[in-house]
């Protein structure tokens, strides 16, 4: 059972059908992910997460983090980075937007 689908499809207002329609599925298909605890295979998930801009980790309920999981490079962070890097992933996007652009204003880029 895909644990946190039908909060997705309920979220954004659309019926199984509907998101059937859009990710190339039958709505008894999307039942029975909702309910029967019949999984999809690999692809499809990928479809879900694309659609509903998430992470199949989220879908699945293996995170409750429901944003993308990015790409990453390493880094060496000591604590205060560490610190400040996960404060600005809790902002909202505008949030981010404007905390960016005052990083750029005092690097004069």
């Amino acid at each position: 059972m895909l644990r946190n689908l039908r909060l997705l499809r309920d979220e954004k207002g659309i019926s199984q059908q509907a998101l059937a329609d859009a990710i190339g599925l039958s709505q008894p298909s999307v039942n029975k992910y909702e309910n029967h605890n019949i999984e999809p295979d690999i692809e499809t998930l990928r479809r879900l997460a694309d659609y509903f801009d998430t992470s199949v980790d989220f879908i699945i309920g293996h995170t409750d983090v429901r944003r993308k999981i990015e790409e990453t490079s390493p880094h060496d962070l000591n604590e205060a980075e560490a610190a400040l890097i996960g404060d600005f992933r809790a902002l909202s996007p505008a949030q981010k937007s404007c905390i960016l652009t005052t990083v750029r204003t005092f690097l004069n880029k």
